[in-house]
């Protein structure tokens, strides 16, 4: 069926006729994007205009006006219908009656409705009023009745933005700007409000307010193209939910990725990116644009001079070789020549990030069509320049996505492009994976008085997560990666080595300070094998912090730092060659060794609960202090389930287990028995804490046997069955052998659930071995736990009976 015979039906057939050949076109396959939505405005132009005619018999000076996103005939499938019933004030009775008649159809077919009814007078005066109105009749288009009627009102409507525009503008910017703090910027977020996010559809819809105001424009290149990507994602997601839904939820990509035709939810994610990070550019541009004039306009030149205050307008302040400031950006000299100065691209962004100024929108682009390509390797300055840029902090991220939007990024550093836009499906992830570089650089720049070579700091923040988008092990592809990269942009062959293992061992410190047992002097040896020396150990203490703050908040804590500096202090000494060569146990605190004897003196458990706001011993504690959550000490007499015992009363408590640390205690001499210590961090699920004596209760009963916590676990899960969200992969139980020589670790990832802790010390309970040492903590909703096991008589376990182990664990977890 043409389109013609889709129209047709939909006028000789009335609302059914209308919903029948809706459907059709939404249905059929040979139809979408532009050409979708235009047919779609069309066969509702026609079906509203026979509505109009049939009930405005007699009635003149009224016409039906399409506003907003219909007035622009991009109706996606679920749009609701945007309506202006326009009138001179005549016939108010008849009016009302052509309301109804165009109205109630609307409705009757479940569609949804924004509609009002004034005269121009009203119109007017409403969109002065209210910033939406107005600019919702920016768009408007006439469907029906007096033409001039509608005319007249889009001319006056226009006239009244341009003369509004000084005032009308910075509340517009203001808006977006609320809008943004709200929703979040698009092209970093898992499930973008395609609409309201910053980069959205709505900023690309101020963005053509601005340019009716002809008071500045928007960079116009891709921008199209960008807001029809988005467009065709809403029709898609519109399609998969059958819901007018802005929101691009996890559980529906695949589904409007398939719409598409795109391969993935991944390949869908990084489309909607590069459309809002467009769209976010050409705001920022336009915005400043926005400020010039409007601060030109404000002073002029002539009350300037005589105020002596600022600068001459078109003043060029030199910044760099062919790099100048002017009117608060930065330009080109007018002597300078890209086609002959590979290295101006760097040098003008080093520059323009120093000075913390943005680099001019013409600028850029100059240098995208003219520049020519860095000899291999770079010339020393062009490196140079690249660590300046990586080293001016917060100002390098704007100056890094203008060239990154005009694509000199990718010229410069051609693997860059696996991981632009690339999403991170990780909750603990704040940006996609180019972004988190950037951020990982800028947070890097903080700690370059830390280390000797700030320069391979700064270049390794920079690429530790280029192998990111390869098949295997990131930090395995990205250590190749790295290589190639360093030595083209022109290090010697030690420095390539050097960035070479920052980016194959960036998560080792981190990883091993958490899940590892640093007493352990195997553990401690591994780390110094696999660094080598110390001045890449400082640099990798320094890149490890720089990476864990740029991923987000859950990522990083006081807590955390204080283990990396641990290891770090113990790997040094390995290095430097006096470290001891068999473990020596960490002497008790006063309150550890109080509660200690207490318990071995009463024979049951003794506990203590308090904040924690100090930075633990060995780091500087900072101005504002950071909240550590609960300190929990419990002192247990050495028994068999001490550990599932704990973790199961915290879990009935609702006591979420941030951090837990187990190990045992030798008590001084004249002391009989052992003591198990442990050293946890605890915070509420929600309401307050329980009292430390219910608690010391509890475990009593839970360690004699009368406390039946997996009953009582397994009633309140019973009681209050979780919600329904995003499948979390499964859980996964690994051995690592070389990881101990004393005892075998036993490492857990899982999804963190209440009463996990608990069921893990159960399986391993059940299955005869003894928790000789525990690790565990929570980032995000992710569980990393490392368990240092032996066997009843107090040696490692055999390979096989520690598969055995953690299969069954693995089992236990997945059932």
């Amino acid at each position: 069926m043409t389109g013609t015979d889709v129209q047709k039906e939909a006028e000789d057939s009335g609302p059914s006729g209308y919903a029948a050949a809706r459907l059709r076109l939404l249905t059929e396959g040979t139809r979408s994007g532009p050409p979708r939505r235009a047919a779609l405005a069309e066969l509702t132009d026609d079906w509203l205009t026979g509505l109009f005619a049939a009930g405005s018999e007699g009635l003149r000076g009224a016409s039906l006006v399409a506003v907003g996103g219909y007035g622009r005939g991009e109706l996606s499938p679920r749009s609701d219908l945007d309506l202006l019933l326009l009138h001179d004030g005549g016939d108010t009775k008849a009016v009302a009656a052509l309301a109804d008649r165009l109205w109630y159809p609307v409705w009757d077919l479940g569609l949804d409705l924004d509609h009002s009814v004034r005269t121009p007078a009203e119109a007017r005066k409403t969109a002065g009023e209210d910033l939406k109105v107005q600019l919702g009749l920016l768009d408007a288009r006439h469907i029906a009745g007096d033409l001039g009627l509608t005319a007249s009102l889009r001319t006056s409507i226009l006239a009244d933005w341009r003369n509004q525009a000084p005032k009308r503008l910075p509340e517009l910017q203001e808006l977006c700007a609320e809008r943004a703090e709200r929703q979040g910027e698009l092209q970093y977020l898992l499930e973008p409000d395609l609409k309201e996010a910053r980069g959205g559809l709505r900023d690309a819809t101020a963005l053509r307010a601005v340019a009716a105001s002809w008071l500045a424009d928007a960079p116009r290149e891709g921008l199209a193209d960008a807001r029809r990507r988005l467009l065709d994602v809403r029709d898609a997601l519109h399609l998969a939910t059958g819901r007018a839904t802005d929101r691009l939820a996890l559980q529906e990509q695949d589904q409007v990725a398939a719409e598409l035709g795109l391969l993935d939810a991944d390949t869908l994610l990084r489309q909607v990116y590069e459309a809002a990070r467009l769209v976010s550019y050409a705001s920022d541009v336009t915005w400043r644009e926005v400020g010039r004039v409007l601060r030109s306009r404000a002073v002029r030149p002539r009350l300037r001079a005589m105020l002596g205050g600022g600068k001459p307008a078109g003043e060029r302040s030199p910044l760099a070789e062919g790099v100048v400031e002017q009117d608060g950006e930065v330009v080109l000299a007018r002597a300078a020549r890209p086609e002959r100065d590979p290295v101006l691209p760097l040098r003008a962004a080093a520059a323009a990030a120093q000075a913390g100024l943005p680099l001019s929108l013409y600028a850029v682009r100059r240098l995208a069509a003219t520049v020519r390509p860095l000899p291999t390797p770079w010339p020393a300055e062009a490196r140079e320049q690249l660590v300046t840029l990586l080293g001016s902090g917060r100002p390098t991220i704007e100056v890094w996505e203008a060239l990154e939007v005009e694509g000199l990024i990718t010229r410069l550093l051609p693997d860059w492009e696996r991981v632009r836009c690339r999403p991170q499906r990780n909750a603990v992830h704040l940006w996609t994976v180019d972004r988190h570089l950037i951020e990982t650089a800028v947070r890097a720049s903080e700690f370059t008085r830390r280390v000797s070579r700030p320069d391979l700091l700064l270049v390794a923040a920079l690429l530790h997560d280029i192998g990111k988008g390869w098949p295997g092990d990131h930090s395995v592809a990205g250590e190749i990666i790295a290589k190639d990269v360093a030595t083209r942009i022109g290090f010697d062959r030690h420095d390539v080595t050097v960035v070479a293992t920052l980016v194959r061992h960036h998560l080792l410190l981190i990883d091993t300070a958490t899940r590892r047992d640093l007493e352990d002097p195997a553990t401690v040896r591994s780390v110094a094998e696999a660094v080598g020396s110390q001045g890449t150990l400082e640099l990798l203490h320094a890149l490890t912090e720089a990476d864990a703050l740029a991923t987000g908040p859950a990522a990083w804590s006081s807590w955390r730092g204080s283990l990396v500096t641990d290891l770090v202090k113990r790997v040094s000494a390995v290095l430097a060659g006096d470290a001891p060569d068999e473990p020596e146990e960490a002497a008790p605190t006063a309150e550890q060794e109080r509660l200690a004897l207490e318990a071995a003196a009463t024979g049951s458990p003794v506990l203590s609960l308090r904040a924690q706001t100090e930075p633990p011993a060995g780091q500087e504690p900072s101005g504002d202090p950071e909240p550590l959550g609960v300190e929990l000490l419990i002192a247990v007499p050495d028994q068999p389930g001490v550990l599932p015992a704990v973790a199961g009363v915290l879990a009935m408590h609702r006591l979420t287990v941030r951090t837990a640390e187990l190990r045992s205690v030798h008590l001084p001499d004249g002391v009989d028995g052992s003591v198990l210590l442990l050293d946890w961090r605890v915070a509420a699920e929600y309401g307050s804490l329980p009292q430390a004596a219910r608690l010391r209760s509890d475990l009593v009963r839970a360690l004699d046997g009368s406390l039946d916590i997996a009953g009582r676990l397994a009633e309140r899960d019973a009681a209050y069955p979780r919600r329904r969200g995003v499948v979390a992969p499964a859980a996964r139980v690994s051995v690592h052998p070389a990881a101990s020589r004393l005892a075998t670790v036993i490492e857990v990832r899982s999804q963190d659930a209440p009463g996990l802790l608990f069921r893990i010390g159960q399986a391993l309970e059940d299955a005869s071995v003894q928790v000789r040492s525990a690790h565990v903590s929570t980032l995000g909703a992710n569980a990393v736990d490392a368990f240092y096991v032996t066997g009843p008589e107090g040696a490692p376990l055999p390979g096989d009976e520690a598969a055995s182990v953690a299969r069954k664990l693995e089992e236990t977890l997945r059932g």
